[in-house]
Order: C-alpha cells, then structure tokens, then sequence
C-alpha cells in the first residue's frame, strides 16, 4: 500500500490493527529491559495509541507516520487524553525527523510492511541512524511460523530479520508472541529488541 491508500483507510474510519490501546507488548518489553524514559520515536504512529502511553510513562515522545490522516487523528488522541507530544507526518525513508537523534525507536507493525530485501536493509540502516549510541530498537512483527490468515500483517522469519538488522543491530531479544489485539486469535508477532551496534 502506498500514502494514499493508508490515508484512505485512516479517513474512512478505524484500520482493523488499530485496537484503540496501546500493545501490551510495549509496557512487557519496557519493564522486563528496564527502559528508561528518553527521547523514543513511535514509528507507524498510527492514531497515537502507543504515542500515548510512552507520553504518559515518562517518554519523550515523537509520533511519526506516512499517512497525514493518521497524525491527524492521533493529535486529537494525544490531545483528549492531555499528553506532550511532537507529531508529523513523513516518509521514513525519504524526510528527516525534526527531534532526532533518539534513545529509543519503536515500530508496531511498520517494518514488516517493506517487502524487498534490500530495501529493508536500508530501512534499518535508517533506524540505526537515527539511533544515539547503544540506541534500542523494539520491532513488533508478522511472524511467518504461524498459519497463514486470510487477513492479517505482512509476515516475516526470524531469518529475513536477522539478515536486515545484523549488519546494524544486536539482537538482544527475539520471542514468539501475538499482537496486543481484541480478536480471539490474535496475529502471532515476533517481539524482537535490538540495540545499535
């Protein structure tokens, strides 16, 4: 899918990974790793729900999305439930984030979505980037062991991850799980933290 379309979903109403809370993949991650609050960019931002909580948990936060319609719903969110953030709407790959460099990235859901090998070595080359030093990186992503869905994320093996963040991440984390999700069977999730190297 490309701008238009995800601005599309997000104009005609809720995108069926928007469960309107945050993943509780999140909240695990950061406490078991003890993460500290810092700079952290929410990447794929969507409506703000992880915006949110980071904000509300001592984050810094930048939400960060291709699709305007998103930012813009997520302002509303971010501003009804009274939280600081910085919003904007952008292409990763292409137009610089005004706030970086970052202690801490997360994506629910935005890597998965690149589908060329190269291109995902480019697109983790960008999250090093953006990184300070010793920087984390927690990627919630379509894990390719489960069944095949009807609809559902892109998915992925431990593989084709490992070989698009080694050159620029340690892995220090990569476990089978399920998205945070209100379905009875949730999309099954790789929950992998990373640190720049």
């Amino acid at each position: 899918m490309d701008r238009a379309d995800f601005n599309e979903i997000y104009r005609c109403g809720n995108p069926p990974w928007d469960y309107g809370s945050a993943d509780f993949n999140l909240a695990e991650t950061v406490k078991q790793f003890a993460i500290r609050p810092c700079r952290v960019l929410d990447l794929g931002c969507g409506m703000g729900n992880n915006t949110i909580w980071l904000a509300q948990h001592g984050f810094e936060v930048t939400g960060f999305d291709l699709a305007e319609a998103a930012v813009e719903r997520a302002q509303e969110r971010t501003a009804a439930a009274g939280v600081e953030c910085t919003l904007q709407a952008g292409d990763f790959l292409c137009d610089a984030i005004e706030t970086a460099p970052f202690g801490f990235v997360f994506d629910r859901g935005c890597f998965h979505c690149i589908d060329r090998v190269e291109d995902r070595l480019v697109f983790a080359g960008h999250v090093a980037a953006i990184l300070e030093e010793q920087g984390l990186w927690l990627s919630l992503i379509g894990n390719a062991d489960g069944p095949e869905r009807e609809i559902g994320p892109p998915r992925m093996t431990a593989r084709e991850i490992t070989e698009a963040v080694e050159p620029y991440f340690e892995i220090l984390s990569m476990v089978a799980g399920v998205f945070g999700d209100h379905q009875e069977c949730p999309p099954e999730a790789w929950i992998c933290l990373m640190r720049r190297r």
